[in-house]
């Protein structure tokens, strides 16, 4: 059967090729045919090959309260968060449809990974209770639907640090359990087969600690054992998915009681982080000052070459978002409607 009537497949492959990512679940939906075409797997990879995929920021980004006074903006005590879609190469924003069970908010301190079309969102406290939970949500930007996973197995977990391979696993390490007890547990969730798998244990346990996939290996960086409640440890571990081992890291990761929450690969072969009002590598390569409008940046997203650093831009003042270019090591600013100037917990870069 023909992809478009009066075409050849080829050619018809070629136009659902090039449609934007946001009609691919409407164009799934008009047939059989393009459905099943759209939706595997192979799809990505000749969007990718074409030089069609197109990268998009996810955040965790909290609401904006429209009540202000002075410039000051008002923020209630439990902020209410939801998934915000940024796209650089157009400066578009959106938001995504809320998690099914979730419709008055995110679970807090919720963790997000891209895995090839797929959102992966999984723990975090539940903004009614602050209880934590274990769960799994999987977005597909293909059909625009949420499904569940399977939850996390093992104890509750919270600030746990996680990645993903981009293409199909999310691996994940670390946190505390609901006693407060740092874990040195790890796992991985393979989201093609809807499975998890447990990973051997760490050498040590880390609490709060961050989650990079640096170079084909999953590392856990800093972060704190039970005993040392919120003294950051300067240390890293990396998995190899190869040998299926955990292994140190040569010398010291990070400096005295750091906080690694903005650890992010470069995609250029060095991680960085921000630091002391920069941007550093962290093989002390490079160090790029941020925009002095920028009084800090919580959250760095890396995007093709790029990073994103999003931070306040004044005292009490909305969240704001400037991209550096890591090659030329310039910065530049983005617009950010008013709506989507909320702060930003975490976020990830997806090519679709």
């Amino acid at each position: 059967m023909e992809l478009i009537p009066g075409l050849p497949n080829d050619i018809g492959l070629e136009c659902l090729t090039r449609l934007p990512h946001t009609a691919f679940s409407a164009a799934a939906s008009v047939c059989r045919s393009w459905k099943s075409q759209i939706s595997h797997p192979s799809f990505r990879n000749h969007r990718k090959s074409a030089g069609l995929t197109r990268r998009i920021v996810v955040m965790v980004q909290s609401q904006v309260d429209p009540n202000r006074k002075h410039g000051l903006r008002k923020y209630s005590a439990a902020p209410v968060y939801r998934l915000t879609v940024f796209e650089p190469e157009t400066g578009n924003w959106t938001e995504l449809p809320p998690i099914p069970g979730f419709s008055d908010g995110l679970p807090l301190f919720c963790q997000v990974a891209p895995v090839g079309f797929n959102l992966v969102v999984m723990g975090g406290l539940n903004p009614d209770n602050w209880e934590a939970g274990n769960f799994v949500f999987v977005f597909n930007f293909l059909s625009a639907t949420w499904r569940r996973g399977p939850d996390m197995p093992g104890c509750t977990r919270s600030f746990f640090g996680c990645a993903s391979d981009n293409e199909q696993r999310v691996f994940v390490a670390g946190g505390h359990d609901n006693e407060k007890n740092a874990l040195r547990s790890g796992m991985v969730y393979d989201v093609a087969e809807d499975e998890w798998v447990l990973l051997p244990d760490m050498a040590d346990e880390r609490d709060e600690c961050k989650g990079v996939f640096h170079c084909g290996m999953f590392y856990v960086i800093g972060g704190y054992n039970t005993l040392m409640q919120g003294q950051f440890g300067k240390s890293a571990e990396g998995f190899d998915p190869v040998t299926w081992r955990w292994g140190p890291t040569e010398g010291e990761f990070l400096g005295d009681d750091t906080c690694p929450r903005t650890c992010v690969d470069g995609g250029n072969g060095v991680m960085y982080m921000y630091q002391d009002g920069a941007v550093v590598a962290l093989d002390r390569s490079s160090r790029m000052r941020i925009p002095s409008e920028m009084d800090s940046v919580p959250c760095l997203i890396e995007c093709g070459g790029r990073l994103l650093a999003v931070g306040s831009v004044g005292f009490g003042k909305s969240h704001g978002v400037y991209v550096l270019d890591l090659e030329s090591a310039t910065w530049v600013k983005a617009d950010v409607p008013e709506e989507y100037s909320g702060h930003v917990q975490s976020g990830c870069c997806l090519e679709v």
